[in-house]
């Protein structure tokens, strides 16, 4: 389809589902005829009597079926944003989630024609059988029933023919849009849907290469070697391909359906805790996680251990945010609304200038409804909107990857829910919570940084007179006279680095006595019973920075104060 017929789609197709506002701000309206805009004048008779005989929808049902009329493309859009708690209100991304295409299968002999191209042989040299009816399809693929030659079973995913080149032009189709949309609407400014729009086309093209989805599973099998309760699919690189992918076939329960875990015999309240553990060590343990394990994606096996499908959406958690991570839930812990307005910019995403004193208003009054109630009693999911309305109210985004993370906890208390009522999330993520912060803030971490922060001051040191030198030569150099010599500079710069050597000093002992408050704020049973030894720890500290300070002022004279 050529770029100005998608552009005449996408306009009427908006029209027609009452989203003339969006017509507006995408300024698309030189695509529409005189006179159509807000009716159905130009609307197919299907679509006629569908708008008829339906009542008025709301519009996150009308955002949904404009993404669902206009193909593969704008429903994994949909999905995708889906995932973003911090851009969308809850009934928008409910909505969303419930996407699907109504595609037709792929018919089998194009099907067999992609295979044999891909892996260079006939499809009966390749496999033993292979099902012509689909076990599922798609926008992007569709997924066979097969046999290896020895007899193992395996599932055969093939991409749609010409999907690559249909994605491919409505994401530049969709890069525009989102420009126009930038200069036009100072919200999606805010929001930087350019960049948004680029996230999107990553994604989108990564679960496009099945190369990636193998390696994504692999990278998920070595993970949790070893564990018996997880069980991830083994991938057959002998045929797998960008377009063609092999992988070992699970069968199962799928978690979702109560009946069937009740008639083999599933622990259901266990099997939520064992769920939620094993996303939980994705998440805080390895740092690589699936991004989207709802119920469809977790298969329960004969012996009980849990399947995990569908690999081509995953995120990762650095050390980076991993840190700041620390330092958000420390300060929510510890009920202090400015370390929680700082720690929020400094994780947060905002093209605009944040009002810090309003942000620590909202924080403090989100601090208070909580107050009291240890993490095991909080209901993490309501938690999490509530703190996400309040980025929303500011316009600020989270990072993806935290994103993801954020709405596969308010995923995963769903599912624990549903198959256990007593279920608390908090309970689960609690002692994942302490070993962030012990991990983080604790004696190791603080050596690591200070390690650094160290290595840092030293190479300071030992460059600045070089570096002062250097500026001395380009300002003689270029004909000005300087009142001060190369060696009249040599008693600053000793003075500097000792002024430098007090301040690391200063700046580690106050980390240290921070880190073991947080850390006994975190876990206060755990920390009790050491209180004297933490409060007998920070006096010392602050004793040998007293007594370091006083080494070091001996001996001087008033004339080389500053």
């Amino acid at each position: 389809m050529r770029r100005q017929e998608r552009y005449l789609q996408i306009a009427r197709t908006l029209s027609r589902h009452g989203l003339d506002h969006l017509v507006d701000v995408l300024d698309l309206q030189r695509w529409l005829p005189a006179g159509l805009t807000g009716g159905l004048a130009a609307v197919a008779p299907v679509a006629v009597l569908r708008e008829r005989n339906t009542p008025p929808r709301t519009g996150p049902e009308r955002l949904r079926a404009v993404m669902e009329d206009l193909g593969a493309t704008f429903v994994k859009l949909g999905q995708i944003i889906s995932t973003r708690p911090d851009l969308l209100p809850p009934d928008y991304q409910r909505e969303l989630t419930r996407l699907q295409s109504e595609v037709s299968p792929v018919p089998w002999e194009a099907v067999r024609a992609t295979v044999e191209s891909e892996l260079g042989a006939p499809l009966e040299e390749l496999f033993e059988h292979v099902d012509p009816k689909p076990l599922a399809s798609a926008s992007i693929g569709q997924a066979h029933a097969a046999t290896l030659p020895d007899g193992t079973a395996v599932v055969v995913k093939v991409r749609r023919p010409g999907v690559v080149e249909q994605v491919q032009g409505d994401l530049e189709v969709l890069r525009d849009l989102a420009a126009r949309a930038s200069r036009r609407w100072s919200i999606a400014a805010d929001y930087d849907v350019v960049g948004l729009a680029q996230d999107f086309a990553d994604t989108l093209r990564a679960e496009l290469d099945y190369l990636q989805e193998g390696r994504n599973a692999d990278r998920f099998a070595h993970d949790f070697a070893g564990d018996p309760e997880v069980h991830v699919p083994k991938v057959h690189w002998d045929r797998t391909t960008s377009r063609v992918i092999t992988l070992e076939r699970l069968r199962g329960v799928r978690v979702s359906d109560g009946d069937a875990l009740d008639a083999a015999g599933i622990d259901r309240p266990a099997l939520a805790a064992r769920a939620t553990r094993i996303v939980a060590d994705m998440v805080f343990v390895h740092g690589f996680f699936h991004a989207d394990p709802h119920p469809g994606n977790l298969l329960i096996g004969p012996g009980g251990e849990i399947g995990l499908l569908d690999h081509g959406m995953v995120g990762e958690v650095d050390e980076r945010t991993r840190l700041r991570l620390a330092a958000l839930v420390a300060a929510f812990v510890r009920h202090d609304a400015d370390r929680v307005a700082s720690a929020v910019t400094d994780i947060a995403l905002s093209r605009g200038r944040v009002d810090r004193r309003r942000l620590a208003d909202d924080a403090a009054r989100l601090l208070a409804r909580y107050q009291g109630l240890p993490l095991s009693e909080i209901s993490i999911g309501a938690y999490v909107r509530d703190v996400l309305a309040i980025l929303r109210a500011h316009r600020m985004t989270l990072p993806r990857n935290l994103a993801l993370v954020v709405r596969m906890v308010v995923m995963l208390e769903g599912m624990g829910a549903e198959l256990d009522p007593r279920f608390h999330l908090g309970e689960v993520l609690a002692p994942y919570v302490r070993r962030l912060m012990a991990h983080q803030l604790g004696p190791t971490a603080l050596a690591r940084r200070l390690g650094r922060v160290g290595l840092e001051a030293a190479e300071l040191g030992a460059e600045l007179p070089g570096q002062l030198l250097r500026i001395l030569d380009d300002v003689e150099r270029d004909g000005l006279s300087v009142s001060l010599r190369t060696d009249e500079l040599e008693s600053y710069v000793r003075r500097v680095e000792r002024i430098g050597n007090r301040v690391v000093v200063g700046v580690v002992t106050a980390a240290v006595i921070e880190g073991l408050a947080e850390l006994a704020a975190v876990d206060p049973p755990r920390w009790q019973p050491h209180q004297t030894k933490i409060v007998g720890a920070g006096v010392a500290a602050a004793a040998a920075l007293t007594g370091y300070l006083g080494w070091t002022a001996r001996g001087r004279r008033p004339s080389s104060r500053w």
